[in-house]
């Protein structure tokens, strides 16, 4: 369990990569049920990894909330506001579910900032600068972003389903790649258009 929690944090710490994606609600609907499960058997199977992956998952999803925030008032590309919207709506209840995961695993949530190790994060700086543009300067910022912090993302979700022992949180993952390796193929065809 112990290398198998040194390697997800080896697999984290060296990638510019990627965000948390959004799933559409139908991948949310058939992952709700896994959280009722999850918080029902709090003895449910789980290892190093799959508490890892919730506890960076979190956070990490967090951010791409915060930043789908944003495009809410600054993104003028209506496109770019239409994904905003579902990477919030799919990640919000996703955050729930793996903070009802470490719960019933009786393991500590996240706590304070976010790791800059943690693949796809974007820093304090980068977020700012995010926050202060408008405009068509915030879809190209925030497009950019998105993509290096889904494919972070689908890196950490890689590793989940490859070092992961609860089924439910392996099928998040699953998901999880699934639906950012959609988005960021969305994002860069919206790119090229920017």
């Amino acid at each position: 369990m112990t290398a198998g929690a040194l390697a997800l944090l080896t697999a984290c710490g060296g990638s510019d990569g990627g965000t948390t994606g959004g799933h559409d609600t139908s991948t949310m609907s058939s992952s709700a049920p896994a959280a009722t499960t999850a918080s029902s058997q709090p003895a449910a199977q789980f290892n190093d990894a799959d508490v890892m992956f919730a506890q960076m998952m979190i956070p990490h999803h967090q951010q791409a909330v915060e930043m789908a925030d944003m495009a809410g008032t600054r993104a003028s590309d209506k496109e770019i506001k239409d994904l905003a919207a579902k990477i919030k709506a799919a990640q919000d209840p996703e955050i729930q579910t793996m903070q009802g995961w470490l719960q019933a695993w009786g393991k500590p949530a996240p706590s304070g900032g976010m790791g800059h190790s943690m693949p796809g994060i974007m820093s304090e700086k980068d977020m700012k600068k995010l926050e202060a543009s408008k405009g068509a300067a915030f879809d190209k910022q925030f497009t950019q972003l998105m993509i290096a912090h889904h494919n972070g993302a689908i890196e950490m979700a890689r590793t989940e389903q490859t070092q992961g022992s609860n089924p439910e949180a392996k099928q998040l993952a699953k998901a999880i790649e699934s639906a950012q390796q959609t988005e960021v193929a969305q994002m860069q065809k919206l790119l090229d258009r920017l």
